[in-house]
């Protein structure tokens, strides 16, 4: 139904209306007792709203209450050629415009027929059959339809704005057509300016083997280096320079021949030749009417290189050594240097009526006349140089181009829509968790909006503990305003040249996100979601996508220009000094080469608005996938392993996936860790192997590379991290080799441990003296004997402890440390050994204590004496009787005293921690860790 063509989308009846002339997709919801019209529907159409006499709950689809208030009285609905007039609800909606319910429905007797999926008006002369969606086939299914003889059409649909004029329709553009060939004829003339190299002094020449290559590469690389050769774009070489080649696939499945000059670029002096001031050349352009639009073919290759500097462009294959007479994709200083040549050639028409960015050239006139005679002055200047265009990326008589981010018409400039659109288009947050991903963006430029606070009240209600989610009008008005002040000035601002820019970039399961700064201040917002194969990308893949991703969007700003890229996945920041590439990096390195910027991290906490953007989904899920063989693994070795989002928590040590990427990023590095990756697989060298993910392992534990920034990363997360307290180096070396393993492990933790200033601040000598400490018999099973004493002298904190109850299990060394007062009662106590102790370990066999006067009471003996535990009290003024507790005691003091060093607050508040480092750290008495005995 025009209208009423109704769309079977599982199992729902869809169609099409129309409202105020725009064509809206509408429901057909016998479920639903009232009719509604999306919000968003109502703002863009500009429909009167009234409000309705009374408040009425709305329950959606996923059962969250919303309160509506307004509605569009009468609103003409056009069904079926038939106008309806219609009370339509206003509701925040996102995948449809308009529900027409039970009350439209049952008003017009429509009928509805869900079997066929047909819908009839007043009777069944105009019953409409509602056609299904068309099935999609897979190419073996149609292959299996051709064999069988059906019939098949094939449709190519484009738009009309995509259609290129043929260059005979083209005034001007006709008579030359020598400037667009479908390949450059030949070898650049020796123009005025010519691609140099200078480098640092005291540089030598670098030759870096060839990269090894499939058979299929090999004849593709032949064939063109033979096509180079004719074109004598290229020639065989005698030179000390080399560097290694491979071929990347383009778009099209075609392969680009890419030289990796990564070495050569680290040395080479940069060229810092100023690109023109974006902001300058806007201003150029009031009043102009036509627009023409000449991107160059290949515009590298139409500069020659500097004779002295042909042997540094030198490349090796294995079918030779060759070196580039034109200037070569991947080199530094190309896009200045070119940029200086086309200053050069159209300097007397520069600020007049052409504008220059690298190899793009607008040409703008303010009548058609003129016009006329600036792009037929243009192209003969081409033609006179000897350089060349592609006319399907060419454009001409233009009335509006997007040129360097701007929309520029004849009434001036316009924000490029996409700067704001993936901001404008976010959809209404369908739960708490994906809301405070919006208040995030949000609040990173409250200091920019004007009353922030009281225009986002009625949203951030609804991030309040118990509080229901119920999306409210008025909640639905402060989100829209919102979005509207946070795509307008002040927050965003045109940039300046003299400024550096800040590229902040996040990536996700979702999409990619990132944001141009500039002085704190937004110049453009950007993201996507993630393509079908994309989502396939490993973690390091993904964050390198959405670097590449906002370079691309706005070349224009950050092209020759000094900039900073910030990422929160750490392990970028070695991107440049990766040995091994795959095909994916090795493209996108072949694009970063033409900026200038570094990478820097940020964490995902700071780097908030990014990482909205990229989380902006209509599917939610996980932002990252759990190593799950490496969980269960921690978990059979009885480490405590808690999941969340970005990180497992595994005893004393947080592994995450940035960690795992950066190891395996420096392993690569190592020439040791590389010999001994070469050895795996073979039978003298069992014990090395190489895990599921790419990770070098000697007898299962993680080969930590000669890093040391890297190892001392390690050291610091195993000693001075909330889960591991100031370990001994004992304790913090045989916690570490569970995991880790590197050449002169034990020298570097003793080393570590004796360096550490708070350690000597805290720990005092703990030297047992010979012969005084006695042993009592070995218990048979855990916690069937224990020992116990009690600790006082702390400071009283808010909670009212001043001492500390220590419980250790003679067998396990495991032990309790329970926050008490002085004065508790004998009764409290008891009720706390009972919540503590008894119910997770069960009714001891025996007690060892000293003769503290809480452990020689009547009350105390009764209450052992019915459990059935035997009472074991030390000699008057001889604590060495009980070695354990004292030994005990003695850690933990040591850990308090650590733990108050660096992390100063109330001592009680840190005893859960203090409790789970000492279980969790090795024993030499029992050569394990507690938690392991347990």
């Amino acid at each position: 139904m025009n209208g009423s063509e109704a769309v079977d989308a599982d199992g729902l009846i869809q169609g099409s209306c129309v409202v105020n002339g725009t064509s809206l997709c509408v429901l057909l919801d016998s479920g639903a007792t009232h009719s509604f019209i999306s919000c968003e529907c109502v703002k863009r159409l500009n429909l009167k709203v009234d409000v309705l006499p009374f408040d009425l709950m709305v329950s959606t689809p996923t059962n969250a209450p919303v309160v509506v208030s307004t509605f569009c009285h009468k609103c003409p609905v056009v069904v079926y050629d038939r106008t309806f007039l219609v009370d339509l609800i206003c509701l925040p909606l996102s995948q449809i415009d308009v529900i027409l319910g039970m009350d439209w429905l049952s008003e017009h007797r429509v009928l509805l027929n869900c079997f066929d999926k047909t819908v009839m008006f007043g009777n069944a002369s105009e019953m409409s059959d509602t056609p299904n969606d068309p099935k999609l086939l897979s190419a073996r299914e149609v292959e299996t339809s051709l064999k069988e003889g059906a019939l098949v059409c094939l449709l190519l649909a484009s738009l009309e704005g995509e259609k290129k004029s043929e260059m005979n329709d083209l005034p001007v553009v006709c008579e030359f057509s020598d400037v667009f060939p479908t390949e450059i004829p030949e070898l650049p003339p020796v123009r005025e300016v010519e691609f140099s190299i200078e480098l640092v002094p005291g540089t030598g020449p670098i030759s870096i083997a060839p990269y090894r290559m499939a058979p299929l590469e090999l004849a593709e690389l032949k064939k063109q280096i033979e096509d180079l050769l004719a074109k004598k774009f290229i020639r065989p070489s005698v030179s000390p320079w080399g560097a290694p080649v491979l071929l990347v696939k383009k778009k099209d499945g075609s392969m680009r021949l890419c030289t990796d000059y990564r070495q050569l670029n680290k040395v080479t002096i940069k060229n810092r030749y100023p690109l023109p001031r974006i902001d300058d050349l806007m201003g150029q352009l009031k009043g102009v009417v036509v627009f023409s639009k000449i991107d160059l073919r290949s515009g590298y290759h139409q500069l020659r290189v500097r004779t002295e500097d042909i042997p540094k462009t030198a490349f090796r294959t294995r079918y030779g050594h060759y070196e580039y007479l034109v200037m070569p994709f991947g080199v530094t200083n190309a896009p200045a240097i070119f940029m200086e040549y086309m200053n050069r050639i159209f300097h007397p028409y520069l600020d007049s009526f052409v504008v220059v960015f690298i190899d793009d050239i607008l040409i703008y006139s303010r009548s058609w006349e003129e016009h006329t005679e600036h792009l037929r002055t243009v192209l003969k200047i081409l033609r006179d140089n000897q350089l060349y265009a592609k006319l399907s990326k060419c454009d001409f008589w233009l009335e509006s181009v997007n040129f360097l981010g701007h929309v520029r018409t004849k009434e001036g400039v316009a924000v490029d829509p996409s700067k704001v659109e993936v901001v404008m288009e976010w959809a209404v947050p369908k739960s708490v968790t994906k809301f405070r991903s919006f208040l995030g963006l949000a609040g990173y430029y409250q200091k920019f909006i004007e009353g922030f606070s009281k225009l986002a009240l009625p949203l951030t209600r609804l991030t309040r503990k118990g509080e229901p989610f119920v999306w409210t009008v008025r909640c639905e008005e402060s989100f829209q305003e919102l979005k509207r002040k946070l795509t307008s000035a002040p927050v965003l601002r045109l940039p300046f040249s003299e400024t550096n820019f800040n590229v902040y970039c996040d990536a996700s399961k979702q999409g990619l996100g990132c944001v141009l700064m500039q002085e704190g201040k937004v110049v453009a917002y950007a993201s996507r979601q993630l393509r079908p194969h994309e989502q396939n990308y490993r973690t390091h893949d993904l964050e390198l996508a959405a670097v590449v991703f906002a370079l691309k969007i706005w070349r224009h700003y950050l092209y020759g220009v000094r900039f900073e890229v910030f990422s929160d996945h750490k392990s970028l920041k070695y991107l440049f000094d990766q040995k091994e590439l795959n095909m994916r990096q090795m493209r996108w390195m072949e694009f970063l080469k033409d900026y200038d910027f570094s990478l820097q991290y940020h964490p995902s906490k700071a780097n908030v608005v990014a990482d909205a953007l990229s989380l902006k989904s209509l599917h939610m899920s996980a932002l990252m996938v759990h190593e799950m063989k490496m969980i269960e693994e921690f978990r059979d070795l009885n480490l405590a392993v808690e999941m969340k989002p970005k990180s497992v928590v595994l005893g004393m040590l947080k592994v995450t996936n940035e960690f795992f990427d950066r190891i395996k990023t420096m392993q690569l590095f190592d020439d040791e860790l590389q010999v001994k990756r070469a050895l795996v697989g073979d039978d003298e060298e069992k014990d090395l192997q190489i895990d599921s993910n790419g990770l070098l392992r000697y007898k299962g534990m993680i080969c930590v590379p000669q890093d040391t920034e890297l190892r001392r990363d390690i050291l610091d997360e195993a000693h001075k991290s909330k889960m591991s307290i100031h370990p001994g180096t004992t304790k913090m070396y045989h916690d570490l080799r569970k995991m880790f393993w590197w050449s002169g492990m034990k020298k570097d933790v003793a080393q570590y441990v004796s360096s550490c200033l708070n350690c000597q601040k805290a720990k005092i000598e703990h030297q047992r003296p010979a012969g005084e400490l006695q042993s009592l018999e070995i218990p048979v099973w855990k916690w069937d004997s224990i020992s116990m004493d009690f600790v006082s002298g702390f400071p009283r904190t808010q909670k009212g402890y001043d001492s500390i109850w220590v419980i250790v299990d003679r067998l396990t060394k495991s032990a309790h440390f329970l926050p008490v007062n002085v004065r508790y009662s004998l009764e409290r106590l008891a009720e706390l050994y009972i919540k503590e102790i008894v119910r997770l370990h069960g009714i001891p066999a025996s007690i060892v204590s000293d003769r503290d006067p809480r452990f020689t009471s009547n009350f105390w003996n009764d209450l052992q004496s019915a459990l059935g535990t035997k009472l074991k009290l030390s000699s008057a003024y001889h604590p060495q009787t009980d070695g354990q507790s004292e030994m005990t005691i003695q850690s933990l003091e040591d850990l308090l005293r650590a733990c108050v060093l660096e992390r100063p607050g109330s001592w009680d508040s840190m005893l859960p921690l203090i409790e789970f480092t000492y279980n969790n750290s090795f024993h030499s008495s029992i050569g394990m860790a507690p938690y392991e005995a347990l």
